[in-house]
């Protein structure tokens, strides 16, 4: 083992896991990835409880009393996704205070069949804010063009929250530029700027998953060179965009009036390719207030053989640059790429979400005591 969880910490990455479940909140392991691996946050999404649910460990009984009262399938959902999420938020609560509400979050998904409906949206992270009821939650909302108003109302409302399903540079900048608008409309309100904080959630692996493919496709040794470059190169520039944005006139106003900076969290950082190296998502990003939130397989690949070896992204723009240019010429286009990958993660979390209630409507059923 080595102290790469422990050495990335300390350059200022905030080690998330992209996982939870009730097991793993009963069996005391998530307490212990906090308290040995350095873990300060946990993300889920539509896929993540799809998973948790379907494998049925640890809720037989909720489903079953959910089923005596005869609730709904989008009911017993929501019960049963937010307790997993109170009760996380209860174990990191600790974390959380710790650090002053940076760390020791929960993130939960809006449902994702709302991703092109802001008002829905809205109504949505309301109602799971007041349904979970913990000050370390964070809702997550899709960074569809939908959703962009839909973060800066919430935000304006004191919620905090994680925009999640970021691809692209353009779209990225209109997310810090929702969250300030948010922060801004709370200040209108006299709220607390303090009390809220928020993620920017920019998805790595896939980026190369389908470049990648692209560049197979051409064949050429210039396109085989370019391979594996691109989803660093584009994580890369978007530290440098907020680097900007963080440092400009209209983020000192009201970082004066107490707001907290817009973390960037890597997502989707378990490597698809098995030609990379397993941490590769993890070393190359290594740079200050900065999140990363990792599947356990790529947390126990960073515990094992990471190599930290301090700030792996300021100063690397214009290579960056260079590579996502280089793509360019090849015709490969950046804005088609990122607007496949935009669709395709609210297909998948949509075909998540689906497939979960179907299987929890089955269990439902079978577990529905009988009439008399």
């Amino acid at each position: 083992m080595t102290d790469a969880l422990k050495r990335l910490s300390e350059e200022g990455v905030a080690i998330w896991l992209d996982d939870l479940s009730r097991k793993r909140i009963t069996s005391g392991n998530l307490a212990e990835l906090i308290d040995q691996q350095h873990v300060v946050g946990v993300t889920t999404n539509p896929t993540i409880f799809q998973k948790a649910i379907s494998s049925g460990d640890g809720y037989e009984q909720q489903l079953a009393d959910l089923a005596a009262r005869k609730v709904t399938v989008e009911e017993a959902i929501r019960m049963i996704t937010t307790a997993d999420v109170r009760d996380a938020a209860d174990i990191l609560r600790p974390v959380f205070d710790a650090t002053d509400g940076k760390d020791g979050r929960v993130s939960i998904e809006v449902d994702p069949r709302l991703a092109h409906n802001t008002r829905a949206t809205v109504a949505e992270a309301k109602q799971l804010a007041w349904l979970v009821d913990r000050p370390n939650t964070l809702i997550k909302i899709p960074a569809t063009k939908a959703g962009l108003p839909a973060i800066a109302e919430t935000i304006g409302h004191g919620i905090s929250v994680n925009v999640t399903l970021i691809f692209s540079l353009e779209r990225y900048r209109a997310v810090m530029d929702a969250y300030l608008t948010g922060l801004e409309k709370a200040r209108e309100k006299g709220l607390d700027l303090s009390l809220v904080h928020s993620v920017a959630s920019f998805f790595v692996s896939r980026v190369d998953s389908e470049i990648d493919k692209r560049l197979e496709g051409l064949g050429t040794d210039e396109a085989k060179a370019l391979r594996g470059k691109a989803a660093v190169a584009n994580a890369r520039l978007a530290y440098q965009a907020y680097e900007e944005v963080f440092s400009s006139d209209r983020w000192n106003a009201l970082e004066n009036a107490g707001a907290n900076k817009q973390r960037p969290l890597w997502a989707s950082t378990g490597v698809k390719d098995p030609a990379y190296p397993d941490t590769l998502y993890v070393t190359e990003l290594v740079a200050p207030n900065t999140v990363n939130t990792m599947p356990e397989a790529t947390l126990e690949a960073t515990e094992d053989h990471g190599e930290i070896t301090g700030d792996t992204v300021t100063g690397t723009y214009e290579q960056a640059r260079a590579d996502l240019d280089a793509l360019e010429k090849l015709g490969i286009s950046y804005d088609d790429v990122v607007q496949v990958l935009e669709d395709e993660g609210v297909e998948k979390f949509e075909a998540s979400w689906n497939d979960l209630l179907k299987s929890t409507e089955a269990e439902l059923q079978r577990l529905a005591p009988s009439e008399g």
